[in-house]
């Protein structure tokens, strides 16, 4: 009887931690980092964000302009296309209650619940931990940009002079 409660104990155990270890990181959306990081002394990130192409990209498609585009590859609607969407609207098989933000935060900072944590958000280290996605050079960021920007649509991609126009840093204190 000792012996079977044993076991049964270690097997709970190795359920429970390997829960508190295998957490799903999941999105949720530019409107939750917004409360915290629209002050000045946050960098007003998400004001930075929200006036860039980025914040637009998922409304871009239905432009008279990605329709034109569109229908020249072959494609019927341009908001329901994967092809389109994999760029324009990141979120839309992940987290398709988020498409209509378009390229938000958490396509670059990686999914938030679980760092969006004011607690988590101070310490860096414990952010990433916790899912906060972090590229440890400029070349890393450009890779990562890279993937829809390299020759999209035939046009040429200037990382330097977007970086410029879309970086926000926390401001030293």
């Amino acid at each position: 009887m000792k012996k079977a409660s044993f076991i049964l104990l270690a097997i709970i155990t190795i359920i429970f931690v390997s829960t508190l270890f295998s957490q799903e990181f999941t999105y949720v959306g530019a409107a939750k980092c917004k409360l915290c990081h629209k002050s000045e002394k946050q960098g007003q990130q998400f004001p930075i964000w929200e006036t860039m192409k980025h914040s637009k990209s998922f409304a871009a498609l239905a432009s008279d302009k990605a329709k034109e585009v569109a229908q020249e590859a072959g494609v019927d609607n341009p908001t329901e296309s994967p092809n389109c969407l994999k760029c324009h609207a990141p979120f839309s098989e992940k987290a398709p209650e988020l498409k209509e933000e378009g390229v938000g935060c958490e396509v670059c900072h990686g999914p938030g619940n679980a760092y969006k944590k004011m607690s988590v958000m101070k310490d860096h280290a414990e952010s990433v931990k916790n899912g906060m996605t972090e590229y440890g050079s400029p070349e890393a960021i450009k890779k990562h940009c890279l993937t829809c920007h390299e020759n999209a649509h035939e046009t040429t991609f200037d990382f330097d002079a977007a970086w410029e126009k879309i970086k926000h840093p926390r401001p030293k204190e």
